[in-house]
């Protein structure tokens, strides 16, 4: 990339499309919240973001905070008391409260690099060609990429080229179905046995679902979006480099 640009605006990867991009701090910290990681994951910071996802499901089923969620939604105080652990749940607050905190102040930062990078108006690359990819600037449907996160997280990052997220969200898809039980539940309540399929669940795992559902069709759509609008962006500014001096004649 050209040493003259100072905010660049995109970089193609082996693994994507990374961007600077235009940003709701409020919503980016809404998503740290339901999920923390999430919000990193919009802002494109998926080295962070992995690992503080990683580290919401270790600490969170260490501390057994899904479970005491569960009896304080069913009025059981008592019992979301006894269930905590204090050794992991005073740390894992600690790491909830900061990636929130973290997240909000990075949307803030970017949407200023971002304009900073839209006023230099420098060249945008339009696709790499690498061993083992091909990455490219194409215009996507919003509207197909949450659908597929819908019916299963992953298949929307896959079709934002964003495959290392795509495969581990897809793999991780793969753990709470299986851990929660919640495909031989919905099988056992298609033959109307209702009490047997929510004994088969298992909460703790269960709680995560929709979260991660939720944040994957989010993150699909918008991701979707953003290259829309970076599509326009580059087109534009090919557009205005071949033909600004070009002797336009509409009539003879």
């Amino acid at each position: 990339m050209d040493i003259q640009v100072r905010h660049p605006l995109v970089k193609i990867s082996t693994f994507g499309i990374t961007q600077l991009k235009q940003q709701n701090p409020y919503m980016v910290a809404w998503w740290s919240a339901v999920f923390p990681g999430f919000g990193h994951y919009l802002l494109n910071q998926y080295t962070r973001a992995t690992f503080l996802t990683l580290g919401e499901v270790f600490l969170n089923t260490l501390a057994h905070i899904n479970e005491a969620m569960i009896y304080s939604f069913c009025g059981h105080f008592d019992r979301a008391t006894l269930v905590l652990e204090p050794r992991w749940a005073l740390g894992y607050l600690t790491i909830y409260l900061v990636a929130i905190a973290d997240s909000f102040r990075s949307a803030i930062y970017q949407n200023k690099l971002y304009h900073l990078a839209i006023l230099e108006h420098k060249k945008t690359p339009r696709m790499e060609i690498f061993p083992s990819e091909i990455q490219y600037i194409e215009r996507k449907s919003p509207i197909v990429g949450a659908l597929y996160s819908f019916f299963f997280p992953g298949l929307g990052q896959l079709y934002n080229h964003r495959f290392g997220l795509a495969f581990y969200g897809m793999f991780w898809w793969w753990v709470y179905m299986s851990l929660s039980k919640v495909h031989h539940a919905f099988l056992v309540l298609v033959h109307g046995h209702l009490h047997e399929s929510t004994t088969l669940l298992h909460p703790h795992w269960l709680l995560f679902m929709p979260s991660v559902l939720g944040g994957a069709v989010y993150h699909a759509y918008r991701t979707s979006v953003e290259h829309n609008h970076l599509f326009r962006i580059e087109q534009r500014r090919y557009l205005t480099k071949k033909y600004q001096h070009a002797k336009l004649q509409i009539f003879p």
